[in-house]
Protein backbone atom coordinates (compact mmCIF):
# COMPACT_ATOMS: atom_id res chain seq x y z
CA UNK A 1 0.00 0.00 0.00
CA UNK A 2 2.91 2.40 0.64
CA UNK A 3 2.85 5.50 2.76
CA UNK A 4 -0.05 7.82 3.40
CA UNK A 5 0.15 11.23 5.06
CA UNK A 6 -0.61 11.03 8.77
CA UNK A 7 -3.66 12.86 9.98
CA UNK A 8 -5.56 13.03 13.26
CA UNK A 9 -7.57 9.86 13.70
CA UNK A 10 -11.27 10.23 13.06
CA UNK A 11 -13.29 10.62 16.27
CA UNK A 12 -15.61 7.79 17.18
CA UNK A 13 -19.23 8.43 16.36
CA UNK A 14 -21.78 9.45 18.93
CA UNK A 15 -21.84 12.39 21.37
CA UNK A 16 -20.88 10.34 24.43
CA UNK A 17 -17.79 8.88 22.76
CA UNK A 18 -16.91 12.25 21.28
CA UNK A 19 -16.95 13.79 24.75
CA UNK A 20 -14.79 10.95 26.05
CA UNK A 21 -12.28 11.52 23.25
CA UNK A 22 -12.24 15.22 24.12
CA UNK A 23 -11.39 14.39 27.71
CA UNK A 24 -8.63 12.03 26.54
CA UNK A 25 -7.11 14.74 24.35
CA UNK A 26 -7.29 17.23 27.22
CA UNK A 27 -5.59 14.74 29.53
CA UNK A 28 -2.83 14.12 26.99
CA UNK A 29 -2.26 17.86 26.66
CA UNK A 30 -2.05 18.18 30.43
CA UNK A 31 0.48 15.34 30.62
CA UNK A 32 2.62 16.96 27.91
CA UNK A 33 2.56 20.28 29.78
CA UNK A 34 3.46 18.57 33.05
CA UNK A 35 6.33 16.71 31.45
CA UNK A 36 7.70 19.89 29.93
CA UNK A 37 7.46 21.71 33.26
CA UNK A 38 9.08 18.84 35.14
CA UNK A 39 11.96 18.44 32.75
CA UNK A 40 12.85 22.10 32.88
CA UNK A 41 13.53 21.61 36.57
CA UNK A 42 15.44 18.33 36.28
CA UNK A 43 12.61 15.96 37.17
CA UNK A 44 9.77 14.17 35.43
CA UNK A 45 6.02 14.27 35.86
CA UNK A 46 6.08 10.54 36.68
CA UNK A 47 8.33 10.84 39.71
CA UNK A 48 9.20 7.19 40.34
CA UNK A 49 12.57 6.09 38.98
CA UNK A 50 12.17 3.22 36.51
CA UNK A 51 12.91 -0.31 37.64
CA UNK A 52 16.14 -1.84 36.35
CA UNK A 53 15.48 -5.25 34.80
CA UNK A 54 17.55 -7.88 33.00
CA UNK A 55 16.51 -10.20 30.18
CA UNK A 56 18.12 -12.12 27.30
CA UNK A 57 18.46 -10.83 23.77
CA UNK A 58 17.08 -13.14 21.11
CA UNK A 59 20.69 -13.54 19.99
CA UNK A 60 20.91 -16.24 22.66
CA UNK A 61 24.09 -14.92 24.24
CA UNK A 62 23.66 -11.36 25.51
CA UNK A 63 22.01 -10.41 28.79
CA UNK A 64 20.47 -7.00 28.30
CA UNK A 65 19.64 -4.34 30.84
CA UNK A 66 16.41 -2.39 30.57
CA UNK A 67 14.55 0.33 32.43
CA UNK A 68 10.88 -0.35 33.06
CA UNK A 69 8.40 2.49 33.57
CA UNK A 70 5.04 1.28 34.87
CA UNK A 71 1.64 2.92 35.37
CA UNK A 72 0.64 3.66 38.92
CA UNK A 73 -2.65 1.74 38.83
CA UNK A 74 -4.40 -1.09 37.06
CA UNK A 75 -3.89 -4.81 36.68
CA UNK A 76 -2.62 -5.40 33.14
CA UNK A 77 -1.36 -2.75 30.72
CA UNK A 78 -0.39 -2.40 27.09
CA UNK A 79 3.34 -1.88 26.69
CA UNK A 80 5.99 -0.17 24.57
CA UNK A 81 9.54 -1.32 23.83
CA UNK A 82 11.75 1.76 23.38
CA UNK A 83 15.00 1.66 21.36
CA UNK A 84 17.57 4.42 21.91
CA UNK A 85 19.60 6.12 19.19
CA UNK A 86 23.34 6.05 18.43
CA UNK A 87 24.15 8.23 21.49
CA UNK A 88 22.81 5.52 23.81
CA UNK A 89 20.16 5.78 26.52
CA UNK A 90 22.11 7.86 29.03
CA UNK A 91 22.77 11.54 29.61
CA UNK A 92 25.71 12.89 27.62
CA UNK A 93 27.08 14.20 30.92
CA UNK A 94 27.94 10.65 32.04
CA UNK A 95 28.51 8.78 28.76
CA UNK A 96 32.29 8.84 29.05
CA UNK A 97 32.07 6.99 32.38
CA UNK A 98 29.78 4.22 31.17
CA UNK A 99 31.57 0.96 31.94
CA UNK A 100 28.54 -1.25 32.54
CA UNK A 101 29.27 -4.68 31.09
CA UNK A 102 27.44 -7.21 33.26
CA UNK A 103 24.81 -7.33 35.96
CA UNK A 104 25.99 -5.63 39.11
CA UNK A 105 29.01 -3.91 37.57
CA UNK A 106 29.48 -0.38 38.91
CA UNK A 107 28.99 2.34 36.33
CA UNK A 108 28.15 5.99 35.98
CA UNK A 109 25.26 4.87 33.78
CA UNK A 110 22.09 3.63 35.42
CA UNK A 111 18.39 4.37 35.77
CA UNK A 112 19.41 7.53 37.61
CA UNK A 113 21.36 8.89 34.64
CA UNK A 114 19.02 8.24 31.71
CA UNK A 115 18.75 11.08 29.21
CA UNK A 116 15.93 13.60 29.49
CA UNK A 117 14.39 12.35 26.25
CA UNK A 118 14.05 8.78 27.50
CA UNK A 119 12.80 9.89 30.91
CA UNK A 120 10.22 12.10 29.20
CA UNK A 121 8.87 9.32 26.98
CA UNK A 122 8.95 6.67 29.70
CA UNK A 123 7.00 8.97 32.01
CA UNK A 124 4.60 9.86 29.23
CA UNK A 125 3.74 6.26 28.46
CA UNK A 126 3.37 5.37 32.14
CA UNK A 127 1.04 8.33 32.68
CA UNK A 128 -0.92 7.21 29.63
CA UNK A 129 -1.39 3.70 31.01
CA UNK A 130 1.40 1.89 29.16
CA UNK A 131 4.35 0.02 30.59
CA UNK A 132 7.49 1.22 28.78
CA UNK A 133 10.71 -0.76 28.58
CA UNK A 134 13.80 1.16 27.46
CA UNK A 135 16.40 -1.33 26.20
CA UNK A 136 20.12 -0.62 26.53
CA UNK A 137 21.73 -2.38 23.58
CA UNK A 138 25.11 -0.69 24.02
CA UNK A 139 26.11 -1.04 27.68
CA UNK A 140 25.96 -4.86 27.81
CA UNK A 141 28.31 -4.91 24.80
CA UNK A 142 30.83 -2.49 26.30
CA UNK A 143 29.60 0.53 24.37
CA UNK A 144 27.51 2.36 26.95
CA UNK A 145 29.30 5.59 26.01
CA UNK A 146 27.34 5.70 22.76
CA UNK A 147 28.57 7.30 19.55
CA UNK A 148 28.83 10.86 18.32
CA UNK A 149 27.51 12.44 15.17
CA UNK A 150 29.26 11.42 11.97
CA UNK A 151 30.37 8.01 13.23
CA UNK A 152 28.29 5.93 10.82
CA UNK A 153 31.37 4.19 9.43
CA UNK A 154 33.07 3.63 12.79
CA UNK A 155 33.87 -0.12 12.94
CA UNK A 156 33.25 -0.03 16.69
CA UNK A 157 29.53 0.32 15.88
CA UNK A 158 29.36 -3.00 14.05
CA UNK A 159 28.75 -5.14 17.20
CA UNK A 160 25.66 -2.99 17.92
CA UNK A 161 24.45 -2.52 14.36
CA UNK A 162 20.81 -1.89 13.47
CA UNK A 163 20.61 -4.66 10.88
CA UNK A 164 21.49 -7.95 12.53
CA UNK A 165 22.10 -7.18 16.22
CA UNK A 166 19.62 -4.74 17.69
CA UNK A 167 16.47 -6.28 16.11
CA UNK A 168 17.25 -9.35 18.21
CA UNK A 169 17.34 -7.14 21.30
CA UNK A 170 13.89 -5.78 20.41
CA UNK A 171 12.61 -9.32 20.02
CA UNK A 172 14.13 -10.31 23.35
CA UNK A 173 12.42 -7.36 25.04
CA UNK A 174 9.12 -8.32 23.41
CA UNK A 175 9.38 -11.89 24.66
CA UNK A 176 10.26 -10.74 28.18
CA UNK A 177 7.41 -8.23 28.37
CA UNK A 178 4.90 -10.79 27.08
CA UNK A 179 5.69 -12.97 30.11
CA UNK A 180 5.09 -10.25 32.67
CA UNK A 181 1.81 -10.66 34.59
CA UNK A 182 0.96 -6.92 34.41
CA UNK A 183 1.45 -6.66 30.65
CA UNK A 184 -1.09 -7.49 27.94
CA UNK A 185 0.95 -9.68 25.58
CA UNK A 186 -1.36 -8.91 22.67
CA UNK A 187 -0.84 -5.14 23.06
CA UNK A 188 2.93 -4.57 22.85
CA UNK A 189 4.20 -1.73 20.63
CA UNK A 190 7.63 -0.61 19.41
CA UNK A 191 9.25 2.85 19.34
CA UNK A 192 12.74 3.83 18.19
CA UNK A 193 14.82 6.94 17.56
CA UNK A 194 17.41 7.41 14.80
CA UNK A 195 19.68 4.30 14.97
CA UNK A 196 16.90 2.76 17.07
CA UNK A 197 14.40 3.94 14.46
CA UNK A 198 16.25 1.99 11.77
CA UNK A 199 16.30 -0.96 14.18
CA UNK A 200 12.54 -0.57 14.49
CA UNK A 201 12.13 -0.79 10.71
CA UNK A 202 14.32 -3.88 10.50
CA UNK A 203 12.49 -5.52 13.39
CA UNK A 204 9.17 -5.00 11.60
CA UNK A 205 10.63 -6.36 8.37
CA UNK A 206 11.78 -9.50 10.21
CA UNK A 207 8.35 -9.85 11.80
CA UNK A 208 6.62 -9.60 8.42
CA UNK A 209 8.77 -12.49 7.16
CA UNK A 210 7.53 -14.72 10.01
CA UNK A 211 3.80 -14.00 10.34
CA UNK A 212 3.12 -17.00 12.56
CA UNK A 213 5.64 -15.95 15.20
CA UNK A 214 4.29 -14.98 18.61
CA UNK A 215 4.36 -12.70 20.49
CA UNK A 216 4.22 -9.90 17.95
CA UNK A 217 4.49 -6.14 17.98
CA UNK A 218 1.15 -4.52 17.14
CA UNK A 219 2.20 -1.04 15.97
CA UNK A 220 5.39 1.00 15.75
CA UNK A 221 6.78 4.54 15.77
CA UNK A 222 10.08 5.38 14.07
CA UNK A 223 11.52 8.83 14.80
CA UNK A 224 13.92 10.16 12.13
CA UNK A 225 15.37 6.75 11.19
CA UNK A 226 18.09 6.13 8.66
CA UNK A 227 16.42 4.61 5.61
CA UNK A 228 19.33 4.27 3.17
CA UNK A 229 20.59 0.96 1.79
CA UNK A 230 23.17 0.58 4.59
CA UNK A 231 20.51 1.00 7.28
CA UNK A 232 17.82 -1.44 6.13
CA UNK A 233 17.74 -5.18 5.62
CA UNK A 234 15.91 -4.85 2.32
CA UNK A 235 15.05 -2.18 -0.25
CA UNK A 236 11.78 -4.06 -0.73
CA UNK A 237 10.52 -2.93 2.65
CA UNK A 238 7.42 -4.58 4.07
CA UNK A 239 5.42 -4.32 7.28
CA UNK A 240 2.36 -6.20 8.46
CA UNK A 241 1.39 -3.83 11.29
CA UNK A 242 0.72 -0.06 11.35
CA UNK A 243 3.89 2.06 11.24
CA UNK A 244 4.22 5.82 11.72
CA UNK A 245 7.38 7.62 10.57
CA UNK A 246 8.03 11.00 12.22
CA UNK A 247 10.39 13.10 10.11
CA UNK A 248 11.87 16.60 10.33
CA UNK A 249 12.44 18.45 7.06
CA UNK A 250 15.72 19.99 8.31
CA UNK A 251 17.23 16.76 9.64
CA UNK A 252 21.00 17.18 9.55
CA UNK A 253 21.90 13.52 10.21
CA UNK A 254 19.66 11.39 8.01
CA UNK A 255 17.60 12.09 4.90
CA UNK A 256 13.88 12.43 5.61
CA UNK A 257 13.22 12.43 1.87
CA UNK A 258 14.82 9.00 1.47
CA UNK A 259 12.61 7.71 4.29
CA UNK A 260 9.48 9.18 2.76
CA UNK A 261 10.34 7.73 -0.66
CA UNK A 262 11.12 4.34 0.87
CA UNK A 263 7.76 4.31 2.63
CA UNK A 264 5.95 5.23 -0.58
CA UNK A 265 7.41 2.15 -2.29
CA UNK A 266 6.91 -0.18 0.66
CA UNK A 267 4.24 -2.77 1.23
CA UNK A 268 2.00 -2.35 4.25
CA UNK A 269 0.25 0.33 6.28
CA UNK A 270 2.73 3.17 6.71
CA UNK A 271 2.04 6.79 7.59
CA UNK A 272 4.58 9.60 7.38
CA UNK A 273 4.31 12.70 9.56
CA UNK A 274 6.42 15.51 8.10
CA UNK A 275 7.44 18.42 10.34
CA UNK A 276 8.53 21.47 8.37
CA UNK A 277 11.59 23.15 9.89
CA UNK A 278 12.21 20.42 12.48
CA UNK A 279 15.69 18.94 12.93
CA UNK A 280 17.04 15.58 13.98
CA UNK A 281 16.21 14.91 17.65
CA UNK A 282 13.30 17.38 17.49
CA UNK A 283 11.64 15.70 20.49
CA UNK A 284 14.73 16.03 22.71
CA UNK A 285 13.59 18.28 25.59
CA UNK A 286 17.05 19.80 26.04
CA UNK A 287 17.41 23.56 25.63
CA UNK A 288 19.44 23.39 22.41
CA UNK A 289 16.83 21.44 20.45
CA UNK A 290 13.85 23.19 21.96
CA UNK A 291 15.33 26.60 21.12
CA UNK A 292 14.15 25.83 17.57
CA UNK A 293 10.49 26.83 17.29
CA UNK A 294 9.72 24.09 14.76
CA UNK A 295 11.13 21.49 17.15
CA UNK A 296 8.85 22.66 19.95
CA UNK A 297 5.84 22.34 17.67
CA UNK A 298 6.95 18.93 16.44
CA UNK A 299 7.63 17.63 19.94
CA UNK A 300 4.20 18.64 21.24
CA UNK A 301 2.45 17.15 18.23
CA UNK A 302 4.48 13.93 18.32
CA UNK A 303 3.70 13.29 21.99
CA UNK A 304 -0.03 13.50 21.41
CA UNK A 305 0.01 11.81 18.00
CA UNK A 306 1.98 8.84 19.37
CA UNK A 307 -0.64 8.01 21.98
CA UNK A 308 -3.50 8.28 19.50
CA UNK A 309 -1.64 6.04 17.07
CA UNK A 310 -0.96 3.28 19.60
CA UNK A 311 -4.43 3.51 21.14
CA UNK A 312 -5.97 2.97 17.70
CA UNK A 313 -3.77 -0.01 16.76
CA UNK A 314 -5.71 -3.22 16.03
Amino acid sequence: MGATPASPLSPRSGPRLARRDGRQDARRAAVVAALAAGLCCGRTAHAAEPETVYFPSADGQTELVGYLFTPKAGSAHPAVVMLHGRAGPYSSNVNAGCAWVARGTASACSAATLSKRHLMWGAYWADHGYAALLVDSFGPRGRGHGFGRGTHDDPDREPVNELTVRPLDAEGALAWLARQPRVKPERIMLQGWSHGGSTTLNTLYRQAQAPARAPRFQAALAFYPGCGPKALLSRQFKVDIPLLLLLGSEDEEVSPTICRDMAARASGTIQSQWYDGATHDFDDPGKARQAVAANRIAQADALQRAARFFDAAP
